[in-house]
């Protein structure tokens, strides 16, 4: 089986092997033909998020994937690449500062119901892996954006009853936030964990405009009227 690397150049290993996973191939690759390859893995299970690549232009988990005849191995977009498949994701993680993607404030003596642990139970399991963040087109224009999983982060706890903090975590999400997601679904399509962002970020929305918060851009299409701002008949 031969598969292709993206490297300076993309370089072209033949294995033999069949039916294994990426980070099987990967790993005989390193240490049966090339020592120099670097890309990281950790768990072997999907947990940990740390082998995502890119393979035929789509997110993956190297651990889970398995490999096809000819596959284009690359790494992930929109991060600075350390070396081959090993991406810098210090500016990914920095954007859960910004939003403020933690519990803040809990407030005391306050149980929670079944339906209630159940209502961000999902955004709870996510594993920073980074794979919605480099399928999200928004960083082709806008690098400041904070992304998929730190908007999920935000959602799980805004969605929390204890969190006592929910209208400073909203406001710190009007800038580069949640108006600029294009709500395209990628992120949801490259999701190990099957979590949709997307539906996060319209939650988030709707939390917004409960806040009285409004969409940017809806001003610049004249007030809802003709695109002067006059009334159109």
């Amino acid at each position: 089986m031969k598969i292709n690397i993206k490297r300076d150049t993309v370089v072209e290993y033949e294995v033999q092997m069949q039916n294994r996973t990426l980070l099987e191939v990967l790993n005989e690759i390193k240490t049966k033909i090339d020592p120099t390859l670097a890309y990281n893995s950790g768990c072997r299970s999907s947990v940990c998020g740390s082998c995502a690549v890119r393979v035929n232009g789509k997110e993956v988990l190297a651990c889970a994937y398995h490999v096809q005849e000819g596959d284009l191995i690359e790494p992930l977009k929109n991060s600075e690449v350390v070396r081959d498949l090993v991406v810098n994701m210090d500016k990914a993680y920095s954007f859960n500062t910004k939003a403020k993607a933690w519990q803040s404030t809990c407030t005391e003596n306050v149980s929670l119901s079944y339906e209630e642990q159940k209502l961000n139970e999902l955004q709870s399991n996510c594993i920073l892996c980074g794979l919605c963040y480099s399928a999200c087109p928004v960083y082709a224009v806008n690098s400041e954006f904070l992304g998929p999983f730190t908007l999920t982060r935000v959602w799980r706890y805004v969605s929390d009853k204890r969190e006592t903090k929910v209208e400073e975590k909203i406001d710190s999400i009007q800038t580069n936030g949640v108006w600029d997601c294009t709500l395209c679904n990628e992120c949801t399509l490259v999701c190990p964990q099957g979590i949709s962002s997307k539906a996060d970020i319209e939650k988030l929305r709707a939390k917004s405009a409960m806040l009285g918060y409004m969409d940017p851009n809806f001003g610049n299409f004249g007030g809802g009227f003709g695109f002067d701002g006059s009334p159109s008949f």
